[in-house]
């Protein structure tokens, strides 16, 4: 009887730390905040629909299970250590089997799993059948940058988003403040930061409109890539002589600046192959494309709204 109370005590207070992890958790899926931040335990904030479905099944499916496994598991641990010591044994047992213990460790993954199943299938054919799309942009992955065309805006000729950042050469002795300070120091014409976290910032965004289908066709001119924004729930490879399909739709009143990476090991500057993403608004879109894919003001890269008359967003 003492050693069963141990063992519930003991899963009851890790039970108790999980919990508090969770809830920890929870806070960093309220933050307001697009992109990575320092500290968070979560996904990065949801802002589409398949981005929702992929945090649902993780909130409310995948980390109650893990955890009930962790405190199960740890229980029974502690139990064994304590009941099977051998100072409490000194004759070891030797029993070599027992059938119904195999079978409960067998079949309830079995079970488990199975009844996964239905959640996962459900978000699998939500991410992979692309509704009616209102927008086709088409992404090829070089190395090391991408470039952006719009099949549905001929006008709009295609152009290449790089990194915003100094020569390897220039980096040696740098600290990452040092290297933003060196940027920010360049004349207003040329590519700077301006607030955008560093290694995520490009001279030039993929501009889509707010509460918008999305078909997004991925491809590459020579090695692998992949395609992936976590925000939007997305990530797809970019493959040599073929053409891949995802779709996202940003939720209305979510105009801003979302960040994504190359996460496909492509070669020496992987690390160095950002994707930037500007929503604004359907009228500004339209403002845009009909200007040939460049604004005639400035738009904010926090809040998508028109700050100033300077073009951006220019073609490579």
């Amino acid at each position: 009887m003492r050693i069963s109370r141990l063992a519930a005590s003991v899963g009851v207070t890790f039970a108790g730390l999980i919990t508090t992890g969770l809830v920890t958790t929870g806070l960093a899926f309220a933050s307001n905040k697009n992109g990575p931040t320092d500290g968070d335990l979560g996904f990065q904030r949801s802002v589409t629909p398949v981005m929702d479905a992929i945090t649902s099944l993780n909130n409310y499916w995948l980390v109650p299970i893990m955890v009930a496994i962790v405190v199960l598991v740890t229980a029974l641990m502690v139990y064994i250590m304590v009941r099977f010591r051998e100072k409490a044994n000194p004759v070891p047992s030797k029993t070599t089997h027992h059938v119904g213990l195999e079978l409960a460790w067998t079949l309830i993954p079995v079970v488990i799993l199975v009844i996964l199943v239905v959640p996962s299938m459900k978000l699998l054919y939500f991410q992979d059948v692309i509704p009616e799309s209102e927008l086709v942009v088409k992404v090829t992955g070089d190395t090391w940058n991408w470039e952006y065309s719009y099949p549905d805006h001929e006008h709009i000729d295609p152009y290449v988003s790089s990194i915003v950042d100094i020569a390897n050469a220039d980096k040696f002795g740098l600290s990452h403040a040092e290297i933003i300070a060196r940027i920010d120091a360049r004349p207003a014409g040329e590519p700077r930061l301006d607030g955008r976290p560093y290694l995520l910032a490009t001279d030039a965004a993929l501009v889509v409109p707010v509460d918008t289908v999305v078909k997004v066709l991925v491809t590459a001119n020579n090695n692998m890539h992949a395609f992936a924004v976590p925000q939007f729930g997305i990530k797809i490879d970019a493959m040599p002589g073929r053409i891949n399909e995802t779709w996202f739709k940003v939720h209305a009143g979510e105009e801003g600046t979302y960040y994504g990476q190359c996460s496909e090991i492509c070669g020496i500057n992987h690390a160095f192959m950002p994707i930037e993403v500007m929503v604004v608004s359907k009228a500004e879109f339209k403002r845009w494309a009909a200007n040939g894919g460049s604004f005639t003001t400035q738009i904010s890269q926090n809040t998508g709204s028109i700050t100033q008359a300077v073009p951006v967003n220019t073609v490579q």
